[in-house]
């Protein structure tokens, strides 16, 4: 792996790609340390430890540190990412959306543009809603006089929806002139970023210095140990047999080879874990809004406990399912086999193969939805008895991302690479 990571550096073009990847995390990470104007800083940070709440600690975790910073990233990618679950939902709702994702480059470019509007505006209820929320009894921030308060106001909200702009336009930036997928390597990112402050406090936290460091490395073992299953079940694959009929074409004889048709086990990868996590801690940021106890309460009661395993479960298995039926579509697989004189041995072309491929995708997505969801909830239930920071930090559903995540942009450099005549990663 070294020596092809080697190799990419050697073709100017893959090297540029990487280059320019990094250094749009490093300006996305920067962003995350400059300030907003007009906040007390010192002032809000002790609040912020004070306070405390799953909730806003979930959230903090995704934008990496920005929000307990007050940011001008604060808002994190979570505006972006809710505002693409509810596009993707509206596909199926709306006919004239669904439409457009039928329209090729010219549909996608008006999803593109309305996820970029729906975004900006989802922006601007958070950065109001924590502007309210930080001045409340909770927090307790107080602005300086000299400046007229208004102004301090519009500022803020300003600056919190202008970060949030800028993080979309740089994951864009990231998957059309970068490497692997844009919001994918922010919240990345994101979530690596945590994992060092998360290492330090989880072996400074217990009084004996000797049990914390032996929990840390323990922690740090299980992890280790549990890559290469997660790892597995990323690549494992069902595979369909396909044949073509043998038929003559002028003088030559076509077809007559066999080949098959890959279905991952985990098809949807990250995404359902992003979904399922993006609206779980919504309703926090709804309650960031309105400031009121029973919101604060219900967002904070789904943020943990048994209430947060049982939906977070239960949301990544459906949308494990709803983004797999939208990556596969059984009719346009079984019609283009047809065509090309392809058929599933035992199969009967036409209804019965559309019925197989669903049969297999459906039999096949379960397992692999229950295993990301099993091991995006267990380190929740551990982190509920421990109350250790490493595993919440670094748990189940942070792993799953950065694991699928590093794959993927993995796979891409792969595909350049192969370009070149060079072996790649998995050789």
């Amino acid at each position: 792996m070294l020596s092809s990571l080697v190799e990419a550096f050697k073709v100017k073009e893959l090297r540029n790609k990487i280059l320019f990847t990094l250094g749009i995390l490093a300006l996305y990470r920067l962003g995350s340390y400059i300030p907003v104007p007009g906040i007390p800083f010192a002032a809000f940070a002790q609040a912020y430890q004070e306070a405390g709440g799953a909730a806003m600690t979930m959230i903090d975790i995704f934008s990496g540190g920005a929000l307990s910073h007050f940011s001008v990233f604060a808002l994190g990618i979570m505006p972006y990412i809710t505002a693409s679950i509810i596009m993707q939902l509206m596909q199926g709702v709306i006919p004239a959306v669904g439409r457009w994702a039928k329209e090729g480059e010219a549909g996608r470019k008006k999803i593109t543009q309305t996820t970029r509007w729906l975004t900006l505006a989802l922006g601007l209820i958070n950065a109001v809603g924590y502007l309210l929320l930080f001045q409340s009894s909770t927090y307790g921030v107080t602005f300086s006089s000299e400046v007229p308060y208004g102004l301090t106001c519009f500022l803020v909200v300003f600056t919190l929806v202008a970060g949030t702009g800028f993080i979309m336009w740089m994951g864009e930036l990231i998957t059309q002139r970068g490497i692997g997928n844009g919001m994918s390597l922010i919240i990345f990112t994101s979530i690596v970023s945590r994992v060092p402050s998360a290492i330090f406090e989880s072996a400074t936290s217990q009084s004996d210095a000797g049990m914390g460091l032996a929990i840390t490395l323990l922690i740090l073992a299980v992890v280790i140990i549990a890559i290469p299953a997660i790892i597995f079940m990323e690549r494992a694959q069902r595979r369909i047999p396909v044949s073509y009929a043998k038929r003559v074409q002028g003088r030559k004889m076509m077809g007559g080879q066999s080949t098959y048709i890959p279905l991952k086990v985990n098809a949807a990868g990250v995404i359902p874990i992003i979904f399922a996590s993006c609206l779980i801690y919504f309703p926090a940021q709804i309650a960031a809004l309105f400031n009121v106890d029973w919101l604060n309460s219900f967002a904070n009661a789904i943020s943990s406990g048994w209430v947060n395993w049982v939906l977070t479960f239960v949301l990544i298995i459906f949308f494990a399912y709803f983004y797999t039926s939208m990556v596969f579509n059984p009719e346009e697989l079984s019609s283009n086999l047809q065509k090309q004189g392809g058929f599933v041995p035992g199969i009967r072309p036409g209804t019965a193969t559309v019925n197989y491929i669903k049969s297999v995708i459906k039999h096949v997505t379960l397992p692999g939805a229950m295993f990301i969801a099993a091991v995006a909830v267990v380190p929740s239930i551990l982190f509920s008895f421990t109350n250790n920071y490493l595993i919440q930090a670094f748990g189940g559903t942070s792993i799953l991302i950065m694991i699928g995540v590093a794959l993927d942009t993995m796979n891409k450099v792969e595909s350049q690479l192969k370009m070149y005549n060079y072996d790649g990663f998995f050789k």
